[in-house]
């Protein structure tokens, strides 16, 4: 086995090429170069140094792994007889993966590799841009980035960026985040004596004509938090200031876990309403209601130094791994119900105490919704058989619940009729969670229903005689029954 040798050509022209890279070159028996399509390489050609260029290999395949694989195979194949230089780009290390793939290659004893030289077009754009990278920068590849990892309050820089095609691509990905007017540069041969700079709107990086190999797209960071409304620490940010004792609100300051209970619960309600009615922007308004309790709460607890939004994420993102081990692990399963069982099997080893085993109904009582306890009640204890054997079963239930309640109201106490009738909803929501509905849900359609409806019952009374004491009980039910269709 022969040695491989990689070096990096420079982010620039021949006049920024390294001496010492530069004799290796002019040393070297068999060069191969990744592509042609570099300022040095011309220089080189014209001292009549001869190359081996890989870029007939693009041409062959769709995609970019196959023909960086090829490129692989193909050195691995030269340096059984001989020594080869392999030239990149920039600098061999920086957003290069056939070096990638090549290291891979060497970890299974299948090369030996010398890594030299090269500057990296960072360099040259940090230059060119006049920025610091103390700041904080995030280098992405253009072809594969996701808005996700952007943070609109660092230097962005975006490679890879190399024809109208791929422009456009990036374009829609940071218009996601970034409004359409807002200023980036495009810089194009940095370093070199070609060097251009262009700012431009967004919107019209991808009708920029001069988009090339060397291009490098930069977004600068967000100065004014209006033009970043959609990353996730502005809005943190926000929430820490309403709740700063310095300028902070008085109202935010002073809620507490408990205080805030019953608007989580009305937010959630408003929410699950915009669903029942298909409604896009209002689902939105009300689930960032939503997430405005959580991120609430969250700072109320960093506040007082017990935990903070980590924890949340920490132990939530754990947990779906743990239990889905069908997804991020080597289980197979075969129908949902598979998935079920792995799911309360997995949370039963969780809870599990060495000293004593923990109540079965331990966590599902909640205390803003007697229905949901219910439900949660009930399902817990079918998991373990306590379950009637058929439906006849629950309806026999349902009708012996309603008739001792019809006795207790003829002949029973206040208190009496009270344990009665909670047996009747009881039984109700079991009937309901065997049929696979929810009650909790049943109840916020009805309650949503018959406010429609006796809103349009006022609306007729106040638009007749504008009084509900002036209409007969029948008048006023012909209104509801007109609501009805």
């Amino acid at each position: 086995m022969h040695q491989l040798t990689i070096i990096g050509l420079g982010a620039g022209d021949f006049e920024q090429l390294p001496i010492g890279v530069y004799r290796k070159l002019k040393q070297a028996k068999k060069i191969c170069v990744r592509t042609k399509e570099h300022a040095v390489l011309d220089e080189l050609a014209n001292e009549g140094i001869q190359f081996e260029s890989f870029d007939a290999m693009y041409e062959k395949h769709e995609d970019f792994l196959p023909v960086y694989e090829e490129i692989v195979e193909t050195l691995l194949k030269y340096i059984e007889s001989e020594d080869v230089i392999y030239a990149v780009p920039g600098h061999p290390l920086m957003a290069e993966m056939t070096v990638q793939l090549l290291i891979e290659a060497e970890k299974k004893g299948q090369v030996q590799l010398k890594i030299e030289g090269g500057q990296s077009f960072l360099d040259a754009v940090f230059g060119a841009l006049r920025i610091d990278p103390i700041d904080g920068f995030e280098l992405v590849n253009g072809t594969t980035f996701s808005i996700h990892q952007v943070n609109m309050y660092k230097h962005l820089l975006i490679a890879q960026v190399y024809d109208q095609f791929s422009a456009s691509e990036v374009k829609l990905t940071l218009l996601e985040k970034y409004h359409p007017d807002y200023p980036i540069k495009i810089v194009t041969a940095a370093g070199s004596k070609d060097e251009m700079i262009r700012t431009v709107p967004l919107h019209e990086l991808d009708h920029v004509a001069e988009i090339n190999n060397l291009t490098t797209v930069y977004v600068p960071p967000v100065k004014d938090k209006k033009d970043a409304l959609r990353e996730w620490s502005t809005f943190r940010e926000i929430i820490k200031t309403l709740r700063s004792p310095d300028g902070g609100c008085p109202w935010d300051r002073a809620q507490t876990h408990e205080s805030l209970k019953r608007y989580m619960l009305e937010e959630v309600h408003e929410f699950l309403q915009a669903i029942d009615e298909q409604d896009d922007e209002h689902m939105i308004e009300e689930l960032g209601d939503v997430l405005l309790q959580v991120f609430m709460q969250a700072q109320i607890a960093e506040d007082d130094g017990y935990w903070n939004l980590e924890d949340i994420l920490a132990g939530v993102a754990g947990k779906m791994i743990r239990r889905h081990p069908h997804v991020f692990s080597d289980v197979q399963v075969e129908s949902v119900e598979d998935v079920n069982a792995n799911w309360e099997k997995i949370k039963k080893k969780e809870h599990q105490n060495d000293d004593h085993a923990e109540p079965l109904l331990k966590g599902e009582y909640r205390a803003t919704s007697s229905l949901q306890t219910s439900y949660n009640y009930q399902r817990r204890a079918a998991k373990v058989g306590f379950e009637w054997p058929n439906i006849d079963g629950v309806w026999e239930k349902v009708a012996e619940e309603w008739q001792e309640f019809r006795q207790e109201i003829e002949n029973g106490t206040q208190e009496t009729r009270l344990d009665e009738f909670g047996d009747v909803l009881f039984t109700l929501v079991n009937l309901a969670r065997v049929y696979k509905i929810s009650a909790e849900d049943a109840m916020l359609h009805a309650n949503a229903k018959f406010a429609k409806r006796f809103g349009y019952v006022e609306q007729q009374v106040i638009a007749g005689r504008k009084d509900f004491k002036d209409y007969s009980l029948e008048e006023l039910d012909k209104f509801w029954q007109d609501a009805k269709q």
